[in-house]
C-alpha cells in the first residue's frame, strides 16, 4: 500500500470521526479496560438503537475535537482521552446513557488481581467436587469443610470477599471451581460532553434508591403541608373532606346541636351522663332511680 493511499484513508477517516463529532450532541469515553471483544459485540447489539459505539485512535478524536472549535466547551473532553477507549455518540440523556451501560454489565469469573464487585458469600452444601487437594485450597480460604458421600461440602454460608476486596489467585481458583462470578465486565464512562458541559464518572453515578426516597418524603412533606393548609387538590379532596365531616361532626356533638347525624349519638351521650350523675347522687346517700 502507498503511503499516497495511507494517507487518503486515515483523511477520510479523520473526516468521518469530525462528523460524528458535529452530529451528536453526546460524546461519550468509555475504558475498554478489561472489556473482552465478546463482550464489546453484545453491548454493541444491546446499545445499537441509543447510541453508535466505535473504538477510534486517541490521536484522531482529538484532531476533529480540534477541527470543531462552534461546540463549546468540547475541548474539555481531551482531558479524558487516554489509554485505550471507545467513544460513544448518542442523542440521548447522558445519565441514561450511563445507566443502560450500568445495566448492561455482565457478570464473569475472576481472575488474579480482580475487584469484587459485591460481597462473595459460598453458601453451605455440596459441592460436587471429589475430596482431594481441592480439600486444602478451600480450607486456604477459609472455607469450613467436610466429606460426605464422596462429595466435599461446606459446613456453613462463609463470606469470602467483600465487595471491593482485590480477589487473589488462590481465591480466583476457588471460585471458579465452584462456578461462582464475582466479577463485573462492562464499560464504565470516564466522560461525557452534553453540549457544552463535561460530565465526569463521579457525576454520572445516580442513587436511584435516594433519589426515589428523596422524592417519597418530599411528597409526603408536601401531602401534609396541603392538608394542614386545607388546600384542595385532586390527590388530597377525599381526605379534606373526611377531615372536614369529622371535626363538622365533633362540634355538632359538642355543641348538642341535633341533625339526623348526630341524634343517636347525642342521646346515647346524654343517657352516660345522666348515669354519672346518677351514680355520684347515689353515692353521696341520696336515692335516684328511673320510672
Amino acid at each position: 500500500m502507498s503511503s499516497r493511499s495511507t494517507a487518503s484513508e486515515k483523511a477520510e477517516e479523520v473526516k468521518e470521526v469530525e462528523d460524528l463529532v458535529q452530529r451528536y450532541k453526546v460524546i461519550g469515553v468509555a475504558s475498554l479496560q478489561k472489556v473482552r471483544a465478546a463482550q464489546l459485540q453484545e453491548l454493541r447489539k444491546k446499545l445499537e438503537e441509543s447510541a453508535y459505539l466505535r473504538v477510534i485512535k486517541n490521536t484522531l478524536i482529538k484532531r476533529a475535537i480540534a477541527e470543531r472549535e462552534e461546540k463549546p466547551g468540547l475541548k474539555g473532553l481531551e482531558d479524558y482521552i487516554s489509554g485505550s477507549n471507545i467513544y460513544l455518540f448518542t442523542k440521548i440523556n447522558p445519565f441514561k446513557l450511563a445507566l443502560l451501560l450500568k445495566k448492561s454489565r455482565v457478570k464473569t469469573t475472576a481472575k488474579a488481581g480482580d475487584v469484587a464487585a459485591y460481597d462473595v458469600i459460598i453458601p453451605a452444601g455440596n459441592t460436587g467436587l471429589p475430596p482431594g487437594p481441592i480439600i486444602s485450597q478451600f480450607s486456604g480460604v477459609g472455607l469450613p469443610t467436610r466429606i460426605e458421600a464422596g462429595s466435599v461440602w461446606v459446613n456453613r454460608d462463609t463470606l469470602v470477599a467483600k465487595k471491593g476486596d482485590v480477589i487473589t489467585a488462590r481465591l480466583a481458583g476457588v471460585l471458579s471451581k465452584l462456578g461462582i462470578k464475582p466479577v463485573e465486565v462492562g464499560l464504565t464512562l470516564r466522560a461525557v460532553y452534553d453540549e457544552g458541559l463535561v460530565i465526569t464518572e463521579d457525576q454520572l453515578r445516580l442513587d436511584l434508591e435516594g433519589v426515589r426516597q428523596d422524592i417519597e418524603e418530599a411528597y409526603t412533606r408536601a401531602f401534609n403541608l396541603s392538608l394542614s393548609a386545607a388546600y384542595p387538590l385532586p390527590e388530597n379532596i377525599d381526605l379534606l373532606l373526611q377531615i372536614a365531616h369529622q371535626r363538622a361532626y365533633q362540634l355538632a356533638l359538642h355543641a348538642g346541636v341535633f341533625t339526623p347525624s348526630t341524634v343517636a349519638d347525642l342521646i346515647r351521650k346524654a343517657h352516660a351522663e345522666m348515669l354519672s350523675l346518677s351514680g355520684r347522687l347515689n353515692s353521696a346517700g341520696y336515692k335516684f332511680t328511673l320510672d
